[in-house]
């Protein structure tokens, strides 16, 4: 020290730091704390619904758009599916009316158009590669949708379960089973029997691998499209029931889950239907799943990635019930990181957050 300046000068620089000391301490709790709230910002219990471990593969689709991935992009895909835990992938058909995911010499002679890739071939692929059970959805030749009668899609339904047996399933150890793409909501024409037919002939031909459908339930929602009107023939609870009892009681023995489709009611139905459901299931031995839809049917607009709390309190509303897995339509478009929607990327970290999935 030189001086009686600098004695001063040092003096009112430690006096400064003394007094800002608390201040800088005060701010370092702030910023901690700011940090920690922003971990975990979510105010409901986490982890609170049943985790999505299952979604469909829609590329063959009549109302979304394709995204039009190569293997690079679908690659990709099934890293960020496994992320997140999903460990079964479903091709939702494998083909719709003329067109197909794989050259099938069936639907070819029967006027279908060749693709050009294989898109089957390659899902199987990626699912060895990832670990994943894929299970093959049949094809819909868009008759029932026409005529309300499931018995047109028997016929093609024959050759095309034993040409991908021979050509696919027997050669992939990730085949693990069969969806049965038909998608019905209440007692439709044909449907107990198509789905029996079908549903054994995937059994017979696979040495008895599992077959699962995905119908929907006739509520206030069911409507086509996203359109705001009211469903005026909205089923009720004991009428589901019933006649859901009679289609199990009539596939139970060749069809192993059923995983309804979670979109057509509202959300504070939820709980009344799902014990329903759970209840059929367990009664006759079936697998209850639920189609937990990850776009959004509330919107003017079709499609958009749902809002994460719908999708959260569906999920939560399936745990309740005791479900025992939970699928999405589907995580590619409405989901996926790498979606053309903006909107799926921010649901997935959403749901990660919630999850707590790093």
């Amino acid at each position: 020290m030189n001086s009686r300046r600098d004695f001063l000068k040092e003096m009112a620089i430690g006096g400064a730091a003394l007094t800002l000391s608390p201040l800088l301490s005060a701010c370092e709790r702030d910023k901690q704390q700011i940090v920690t709230a922003s971990d975990s910002p979510l105010i409901v219990p986490k982890a609170n619904g049943l985790q999505i471990t299952g979604t469909f593969l829609d590329e063959i689709s009549h109302d979304i758009p394709h995204q039009n991935w190569g293997e690079k992009e679908w690659d990709q895909d099934f890293q960020n599916m496994k992320a997140i835990g999903i460990d079964t992938v479903i091709m939702i058909r494998s083909g719709y009316r003329k067109f197909v995911t794989y050259p099938s010499k069936y639907l070819l002679k029967k006027g279908c158009y060749m693709p050009s890739v294989d898109l089957l071939d390659m899902f199987l692929r990626l699912a060895d590669k990832y670990g994943m059970k894929f299970y093959f959805g049949l094809y819909d030749s868009g008759k029932y949708w026409d005529t309300g009668d499931m018995r047109w899609e028997v016929e093609d339904n024959k050759y095309v379960i034993d040409e991908v047996w021979e050509n696919y399933g027997s050669k992939h150890k990730s085949f693990g089973g069969w969806y049965i793409s038909g998608e019905i909501s209440r007692a439709t024409k044909g449907a107990i029997g198509a789905f029996h037919t079908m549903g054994k002939q995937c059994k017979d031909v696979s040495g008895g691998l599992p077959t699962f459908i995905s119908p929907w339930i006739d509520g206030k929602k069911a409507i086509m499209g996203t359109s705001k009107k009211v469903n005026d023939n909205a089923v009720t609870v004991d009428q589901h029931e019933k006649e859901w009892n009679e289609i199990f009681d009539g596939i139970h023995d060749v069809v192993d889950a059923c995983a309804f489709q979670d979109g057509h009611i509202d959300y504070d139905e939820l709980d009344a239907f799902f014990t329903v459901n759970k209840k059929l299931a367990d009664k006759y031995g079936m697998q209850c799943w639920t189609n937990a839809e990850s776009f959004d049917r509330d919107m003017p607009i079709n499609f958009l990635p749902i809002k994460f709390d719908k999708l959260r309190m569906k999920l939560e509303a399936a745990k309740r019930a005791g479900y025992d897995k939970a699928i999405t339509f589907e995580f590619s478009h409405f989901m996926s990181p790498q979606s053309a929607y903006l909107q799926a990327g921010h649901l997935y970290d959403r749901y990660k957050e919630y999850f707590g999935i790093k």
